[in-house]
């Protein structure tokens, strides 16, 4: 509807992200936050980083008890686990600078459908069923709301959100920042403040999405545009590239025992120097020119035995410095003129905190465990995180998320990106080798079976497909510690859920591919 009016592919965007808040409660939000990636059709660039915030009350110390071990689930669940929402700020700071259309036009959609209400997929329903007893069951407003008191939604049935159509009507009517002064704001402190959490009315007036200068590489004669810091998607996914760059995997062919040794010794020296370094870089040093280096990749590279697998163990980070010069969702968009959005954001865990804003109508996100509650200590998603990613007031946490865009010969290739914790930063990578390596069509990349390394636990994650049996037992004896059944993951959704548009550079032409692992995705255009 948005490209019809005569929007271009950042007002379209921000459309689907404020839609998706309406009918994708898991991680389409107004309450969480992500990071927005453009590239115009004349080859401009730009990041927008709308990651949430820590409240100004938060502490290094907030999730420890007593004894300084973590409180379980402290981070996950309930009021103290919200940071301050950037979603609304972000969307609106990326239309406003780069779009077309008014602000009203671009948040009618999501109010019409808000209203009117829209059709219960099964996915949704099967999802609403799961989280009755947490995160939702937990938290009155959102009973009330998406479980209806103990009568659950079933497929089929209408979704109608009143109150969410009232909020964004005020964000039509008074603008972006009614979210963060407005009675949308009063509403949120309000039941902050009756409930323990931390977030304030300081806090929301004080947030901005910041434009940041994307990251620059290129692989194979790519060249690759990505996220920087807070995000450690676009360092560890260069990083990566720049290791695999060094060696032949067209040659080494698509899953054999040296091709996914490569992979998997790539991600783990990738997700040790993320562990180390990654964090905030308005709070901490990160040394990102260093990190995505070639030259740094090669002193990596040279660590890897082509024939036996490192131990995460003995894997540390490396020395970037010495090279440094003076329940998640994704979508991508791009338009008639070539202008192309990549954009990922979350509430974190599938419906975020559990917590619905009273009288406001939406989620609000549970991001507060992307900070590193104790370093060195697992967060929800089994991630090892150091002192640059420790709690501070006003600080965004690290993130995963990818969005990424490739270019050949200057002209728009390929916009891709995905949801899944850890995996987001990995499920990009197997995407891009795929078809640049492997020579894949971009449904084939995107649907073929992934593997997961993150350094800690040093343990290949895999999934039904991805490691055939002579594969894995040659993997085996070359020391790799393997999950014991494919899947196996501590969470439903890791696998990721890439959707992405390939763009043939010498026609034009337009091929999208949204993953088949999601029920609800869908691939549209006009």
């Amino acid at each position: 509807d948005i490209l019809k009016l005569g929007g271009n592919a950042v007002d379209a965007a921000a459309a689907v992200g404020l839609a998706l808040a309406v009918v994708y409660p898991q991680a389409g939000n107004l309450g969480g936050g992500g990071f927005l990636l453009i590239r115009l059709a004349d080859g401009r660039a730009a990041a927008i980083d709308y990651r949430e915030a820590a409240p100004a009350r938060a502490t290094r110390t907030m999730y420890l008890d007593r004894s300084g071990s973590v409180v379980k689930n402290a981070s996950l669940v309930g009021y103290r686990a919200v940071g301050v929402p950037g979603t609304v700020a972000g969307l609106a700071l990326a239309q406003r600078r780069y779009g077309r259309l008014p602000w009203r036009a671009v948040v009618e959609p999501a109010r019409r459908l808000a209203a009117r209400g829209f059709v219960v997929s099964p996915a949704l329903a099967a999802s609403l069923q799961k989280a009755a007893l947490t995160p939702l069951g937990r938290f009155a407003a959102s009973r009330r709301l998406w479980l209806r008191d103990g009568r659950r939604y079933r497929a089929g049935e209408v979704l109608r959100q009143p109150e969410l159509a009232a909020t964004l009507r005020r964000l039509q009517r008074y603008g972006p920042r009614e979210f963060y002064v407005g009675r949308t704001a009063r509403l949120i402190a309000r039941d902050m403040r009756a409930h323990g959490g931390l977030v304030t009315r300081a806090d929301l007036r004080r947030y901005r999405a910041v434009e940041r200068a994307p990251l620059h590489g290129t692989y194979r004669g790519y060249g690759v545009l990505t996220m920087p810091p807070p995000s450690s998607g676009g360092v560890a996914l260069l990083e990566m590239l720049n290791i695999l760059e060094r060696s032949d995997l067209r040659r080494s062919g698509y899953r054999t025992a040296p091709t996914d040794h490569l992979l998997v010794e790539a991600m783990r020296r990738a997700f040790a120097d993320r562990s180390a370094f990654g964090g905030d870089p308005d709070f901490v040093r990160v040394p990102v020119r260093g990190l995505i280096s070639k030259t740094y990749a090669a002193q990596r590279a040279k660590m890897i035995d082509p024939t036996h697998a490192t131990p995460s163990a003995a894997v540390g980070h490396g020395r970037p410095q010495a090279y440094e010069s003076p329940e998640t969702t994704h979508f991508s968009v791009v338009d008639a003129q070539g202008n192309a959005v990549s954009n990922t954001y979350t509430l974190n865990m599938s419906y975020g905190s559990g917590v619905t804003v009273p009288g406001a109508g939406f989620l609000l996100n549970d991001e507060m465990d992307d900070f590193a509650s104790k370093p060195n200590t697992p967060n929800g998603f089994g991630l090892i995180q150091g002192d640059a990613n420790a709690i501070a007031p006003r600080k965004r946490p690290l993130s995963s998320m990818t969005p990424t865009i490739l270019t050949r010969g200057g002209r728009l290739f390929l916009v891709i990106g995905s949801p899944g914790g850890p995996t987001i930063i990995n499920t990009v990578l197997e995407v891009i080798v795929n078809v640049v390596d492997h020579g894949m069509t971009l449904p084939q990349a995107v649907a073929a079976p992934r593997l997961h390394h993150q350094w800690l636990p040093d343990m290949i994650r895999w999934e039904p497909g991805a490691l055939p049996p002579p594969v894995r037992a040659a993997l085996r004896a070359e020391g790799h510690r393997l999950a014991p059944r494919p899947g196996a993951f501590p969470h439903a959704r890791t696998w990721g859920d890439a959707e992405g548009i390939l763009v043939d550079p010498k026609t034009g032409t337009r091929l999208s591919a949204s993953d088949p692992r999601s029920q609800d995705a869908r691939a549209v255009g006009y």
